[in-house]
């Protein structure tokens, strides 16, 4: 607990007891069953220490980069682990509100930390002047979690600055349609973006995430990951999750989460929502929002509570985009406990 901010808490530690999961943002339907087969294929090769060549190249080649500049990691959680333990930044900056294992694993590591905190009246929105000029190293979510808010690339790439390490966590960003403000194989000295295949795909109990850098700045991280670090399943993963087929599904399924999120806010409306949300969640702001959370759990509905992000409070509610029918029925109860 920092500053009344539990770091450690996330979503997963809201489901279960049978309720309804709009707290987690992994896609509902996932994974696919051709990604199961590929999975499941793989564990006849469990016997043999894992390879990541094969899936570092298709990760490359998604990315249409040379494969020094990508590194292979169980999920983006150890990206961030790595980053702390690499780099020994002077003035690490976090931009705040967004996912708080960053912050987390720079603080583990005995860095000190400064925060950067995005207001609800600007609509969550960077402005790149925010951030100090002082700093060396920058974390940034785009699009965010929780605000859903996806930032100007311009923006970003203002950020960037001589002897800085600019992280720009992009998780979610293949459940953006066209990906359009995406930074990934951007030639932007000191930049670092991490990718995610947990949210599109459904592969949380997994393990599976990728940084794309520079070739120097990669070899800074790899020499901190332990050896075999992703499972020989979870490189079958990144593989399967990398080619034409699954690039091609997953700007389908965006274009899907798109239209659930139109019919998600729709069906809460009248509620309150700052800045234009573009991922696979929304962030809604609702007097009384811890005793509402509480309430949706008894009658059967997990959402994120808001107030162990900072700049958020108890009143700020996170709700993951799920399919019509599901919000369908979550919505009849939300009006029941709002009006």
């Amino acid at each position: 607990m920092l500053d009344g901010f539990d770091l450690e808490h996330h979503g997963d530690l809201e489901v279960g007891d049978g309720l309804v999961d709009l707290a987690v943002n992994v896609r509902a339907g996932t994974p696919p069953a051709w990604l199961i087969e590929a999975i499941t294929n793989s564990l006849c090769d469990l016997a043999a220490y894992p390879r990541q060549d094969a899936a570092v190249a298709a990760v490359a080649e998604r990315h249409r980069l040379a494969p020094d500049r990508v590194l292979l990691t169980a999920g983006a959680a150890e990206a961030f682990v790595l980053i702390a333990r690499a780099f020994r930044p002077r003035h690490a900056v976090v931009v705040h509100p967004q996912f708080t294992e960053p912050e987390a694993a720079l603080r583990s590591a005995g860095h000190l930390v400064d925060r950067v905190i995005l207001r609800p009246e600007d609509g969550f929105v960077l402005d790149p002047r925010a951030v100090p000029a002082e700093a060396d190293l920058v974390v940034i979510g785009n699009p965010t979690n929780p605000t859903s808010v996806l930032h100007r690339a311009d923006d970003l790439r203002e950020l960037a600055r001589p002897d800085r390490i600019l992280v720009v966590d992009e998780a979610f960003m293949d459940a953006v349609p066209g990906e359009p403000e995406s930074l990934a194989g951007a030639s932007i000295p000191g930049l670092v973006v991490i990718r995610s295949l947990t949210k599109t795909w459904g592969l949380a109990g997994l393990r599976v995430g990728y940084v794309l850098a520079a070739p120097g700045l990669i070899e800074q991280l790899a020499a901190v990951q332990p050896h075999w670090p992703v499972s020989t399943p979870a490189l079958a993963a990144a593989i399967a999750c990398s080619n034409e087929r699954a690039v091609a599904e997953a700007a389908y399924a965006a274009l899907d989460i798109d239209r659930q999120r139109v019919h998600l806010l729709d069906s809460l409306a009248p509620v309150s929502t700052y800045g234009e949300p573009r991922g696979p969640f929304v962030l809604v702001h609702v007097e009384g929002g811890a005793v509402l959370r509480e309430s949706l759990r008894e009658r059967g509905f997990a959402v994120r509570r808001g107030d162990t992000f900072p700049g958020l409070g108890p009143d700020w509610l996170r709700i993951a985009v799920r399919p019509e029918d599901v919000v369908d029925g979550f919505a009849k109860v939300w009006r029941d406990l709002t009006t």
